[in-house]
Parts: structure tokens; sequence; C-alpha cells
């Protein structure tokens, strides 16, 4: 299903101007948004046990909320604090939950994805680390070595070469490091001050270690930042040559975040200053032989993202893009979110209710959704944001539905995308332009029949 053409991309200043409002990023579909307390523990319970009969893989996430200070610009579910006693606590209720969960589903499925997020999963001390992977690897079969992706979340500043060795025997073979941006004075305005030379240490440490893939985060936007600060960024990032590159927008919303109220508005990039930042960061990758694997994804060419592109088993997901499709995840930890068979399910978002429920003998689920109707445009998204093509044979193949006629309205729709280039239509398929490529989440927002329903734009980023 991957499009030809959908390797390139074409910046188009003025298209991506008019373009850029805000909406999802669309790593579920419904997203969060839709979920309702009305899905309980005991829906989750029915979706797991009929999952069983599928012998689908296992995808879990972990979060780890700990982090010892306040990056200003994070808008995560995450707890500042030097309290073992409250990390201890929260812990043992965490293994809880892998009893619980492990329950439900059979023993013949295999994990073949883990991810531990955060807040900083490398907050942890190495003993609880080990425990915490010991816990899973009881609950759960692990698939072999060699066919799984086990990733974590890494804190430059809070490991060293030992740390990084010491993930790779816990069974670690991918890392993701947090960048964000090397320069100076950025760094002091969002309070994460960390060395360039430290971070090449860790990556020539990982590399040692034999991990399989290595991804930096950056961030474009942050306050102080210019095209000109942000290249000299990217120049240390291109010559330490990670794997994988995830190039995020900042979106800043004090009045959802407050840690953001830290940084002041005035010091926030004008847009013209983020799509310079943004048309370099493109230009600088790709002729560095990254490939933009889509939304704010690059990789390159023989790391499995671009393989799964090719080979037609990406998926994207709560942690952005992930190369096992089909596979059901359960997320462990507050806030976390459980995607198996056709639903969602959310974890209690604050610390005091998750260890409520779970001192209670229950599940920590608080919401969720049962998908029936949005199956077929959940489909229609994974097409867009993972191949950049829909193939219209394809969903009668599945589902059963002429295309054409059952996304009617949609089509129409999407007649003035197709006048500014961003796609191409025919009677069999539709396939996103090199120029369309950035603005995935627009095209993507023209089959979502819940934006109507949103009412609050502020909810989300814009599309650039």
């Amino acid at each position: 299903m991957y499009a030809a053409d959908s390797a390139e991309v074409r910046f188009d200043a003025s298209l991506i101007a008019r373009y850029d409002a805000r909406g999802p990023r669309y790593t579920s579909y419904p997203t969060a948004l839709q979920f309702t307390d009305q899905f309980s523990a005991d829906d989750f319970l029915q979706f797991a046990t009929q999952s069983n009969t599928t012998h689908r893989p296992l995808s879990l996430y972990v979060h780890i909320p700990f982090c010892r200070s306040l990056c200003y610009y994070c808008g995560c579910n995450k707890i500042i604090t030097r309290n073992q006693d409250r990390v201890s606590r929260y812990l043992d209720r965490l293994y809880r939950e892998i009893s619980l969960q492990a329950e439900l589903f059979s023993p013949t499925r295999r994990v073949e994805q883990l991810h531990f997020g955060g807040g900083s999963p490398t907050y942890l001390a190495a003993p609880q680390l080990a425990e915490l992977m010991g816990q899973l690897e009881r609950a759960f079969a692990f698939a072999l070595p060699d066919e799984r992706e086990f990733s974590i979340e890494v804190d430059p500043r809070t490991v060293d070469d030992k740390a990084i060795r010491f993930l790779a025997a816990l069974g670690f073979n991918r890392l993701s490091l947090g960048i964000q941006d090397f320069d100076p004075a950025v760094q002091q305005a969002v309070n994460r001050r960390q060395d360039e030379a430290e971070v090449q240490a860790l990556l020539d440490a990982a590399r040692f270690a034999g991990f399989k893939s290595i991804s930096f985060d950056l961030i474009y936007g942050l306050p102080l930042q210019t095209a000109a600060s942000f290249d000299r960024t990217l120049r240390s990032v291109i010559e330490m040559r990670p794997d994988r590159l995830a190039v995020y927008n900042y979106a800043h919303l004090p009045a959802r975040f407050k840690g953001q109220r830290m940084i002041p508005a005035q010091q926030i990039p004008l847009p013209e200053t983020k799509l310079e930042i943004l048309q370099q960061t493109i230009e600088q990758l790709c002729a560095a032989d990254y490939h933009y694997i889509g939304m704010d994804h690059f990789a390159l060419p023989d790391d499995d993202l671009v393989k799964a592109q090719l080979n037609g088993t990406l998926q994207r997901n709560f942690q952005g893009y992930a190369t096992h499709k089909r596979c059901d995840l359960i997320g462990f930890g507050v806030s976390a979110i459980s995607h198996v068979g056709n639903s969602f399910a959310q974890n209690a978002t604050t610390t005091e209710a998750y260890e409520s429920l779970l001192d209670s003998g229950q599940l920590p689920i608080r919401k969720g959704l049962a998908i029936d109707d949005d199956l077929v445009r959940a489909d229609v998204m994974q097409a867009l944001m993972c191949f950049g093509a829909i193939e219209f044979a394809e969903f009668y193949r599945r589902y059963g539905i002429e295309f054409a006629r059952y996304f009617k309205a949609e089509l129409d729709r999407l007649a003035g995308l197709e006048r500014d280039g961003l796609l191409r239509r025919c009677a069999s398929q539709i396939t996103v332009t090199p120029r369309g490529r950035l603005l995935l989440r627009s095209i993507a927002m023209v089959f979502d029949r819940h934006l109507t329903d949103v009412g609050n734009s502020e909810r989300f980023s814009k599309a650039i």
C-alpha cells in the first residue's frame, strides 16, 4: 500500500500556513477525547477475553511518571519528586496491576514489544528497574531476543555508560534519548541543561552495548530558538547519526500545563520562524539520507521503521510509530492507555485514584471506548499516517464497502485539498503527494466524524 512518491516530502510554506490549524495527532482513532466513563473494567475484561481467540502478539507500555526536575515545556503526565517512599508505593501498585492484567491474557501470547515511557523511566534505580522487568517477564511470555523490540525513554542527565550497559543486560534493545535542543540558552529557558559531549558518550556506550536502534527527540518552537541556533543543533545531531529522530512541534498551552507558565510568551518564536526551522530541519535531514516516515518521524534507510513502512507492517499508536502491526497493546501505570481488540481503556490519571482502585482489588481503568462504527475510519487513519495512500479495494476486502459511496461526503470535502496539491485521487485510491505529507493531520481530519463534537480546539496542537 505504501505510495511510491511518499518517500519524498516537499515544503510549501504558503500551503502549510494556510492549513496550519489545530487538530489531533491521531495516535488513536477515535482520540482520547471520545473516551467515556461509561466504559468500565468489566467491559475491558470482555474485550481481553475475546482477544485471546485471535492469538495476536502483545505490546506492553509501562508509564513511569517520576522526574527529578521540571522541564517547562513538558505536557506529559509526570510527578516531580525526590520522595522514594512515593516511588515505592507506586511501584507496589504497578506490580499489582501487572498481575491483574496478566490473568486476562493467554500465556501463549508472546510479548513482541515493550516500551517504558514517562516521566523519566531512568529515574528508577537499577534494582527497581530490574524488579519491574522481572515482574513483567514472570507475568507474560517474552518473545525471543531477536524477535522483540524493547525500548526505553532515557533522560541523558540521569544515566552514564554503566547504566546504559545495565539497560542492555535487562533486555532493552532500543533507546530514545530526550535531547530537545543543544543550545545552552534554550536549555536554560526550559530548565533542561545537558551537555552535548555527555550525550555523545552515551550514544557511543549504547552502540558498544549492542542497541539495535537509538532515537533522539528534538523540539522546535522552544523559547529563544532561532533558525541559526537550531541549525547548530541539527548539525551536531546529524554528526552523531542516531538511527531515528522524532522532531516535535512545541505547543504552548499554559492553560493546560502549569509548567509552561514558566515560559514567557514573548520568548516563543514567531510562526514564520518556526516554519523556517521546520523547513531547514526537513532539508538537512533528508540531505543527510534520513527517510521521512511521516508526521514527526525520520529514520535512516536501514532502520526497521523504514522497512516496516515498505512491507506494510508499520503502525501508529500512542508511542508514535511502531513496527509490529496488529499487536494488542496493554498499558500499565497512571494514565496509561490500552488498545485491545476493538476497544480503548485508560487508567486513572491521578496516582491517588490509580492506587486506590488497585488497593480495592480492581483494575485501575476509569474510562474507555468500544469501537464500532469507527473501525473503518480507524483503518483510514492508519493508511494515511503510515503509508500515505488509501486503496479502495482493501476496504472492500476487509469491510465489504464501496469506498466512494461510503465516504461520499468526505471525498467531496477532499476536493479542495486535491486542488491545492495535497493529494491525488483516482477511481481506485487516494495518494498523498510530497506537498501533502507534512499535512497528513489536515487530510485525516476530513475523515474524523467526531471533530464537530470537540468544540475546544485548544485541546489540540497545530498541525505544524
